[in-house]
């Protein structure tokens, strides 16, 4: 029954290391894809840079979570996915930006599933099953 979990964990990690390889070879298609302009000079270096790394570490927290049983890789992916949902809504709040429901609906998901796979999928790990 673990696969049940395992499944979608493993597609998050997935999913997000792509999107930071992305960044790294490909950044005009997804910037479109995520609504920004690709910049250029120091905000195209700054852009790629940032955004290559906040998706590679989700990626890679997420997989490692997942293949060692460590709980602590988990909550680092949850942390940067959570606060992003949160400065998102707060750039709504604070500074006029557009309220996303479609970014911040799957970065809430997305942490409640890696929650969930810290808690199930790490405790089983530690008691043998």
């Amino acid at each position: 029954m673990q696969w049940l979990l395992k499944v979608p964990v493993a597609l998050i990690g997935v999913l997000m290391l792509s999107m930071g390889l992305r960044w790294l070879l490909a950044p005009a298609g997804i910037a479109g894809e995520l609504g920004m302009p690709l910049l250029d000079g120091a905000g195209l270096s700054t852009q790629v840079g940032d955004l290559s790394a906040f998706f590679l570490c989700i990626g890679v927290f997420t997989l490692l979570g997942l293949s060692t049983a460590r709980p602590h890789w988990y909550y680092a992916a949850v942390l940067l996915l959570s606060l992003t949902a949160l400065g998102r809504v707060l750039a709504w709040l604070l500074h006029g930006a557009a309220l996303l429901p479609n970014a911040i609906g799957p970065e809430i998901v997305f942490s409640i599933i890696l929650l969930l796979g810290a808690r199930i999928l790490c405790a089983n790990a530690e008691s043998g099953s």
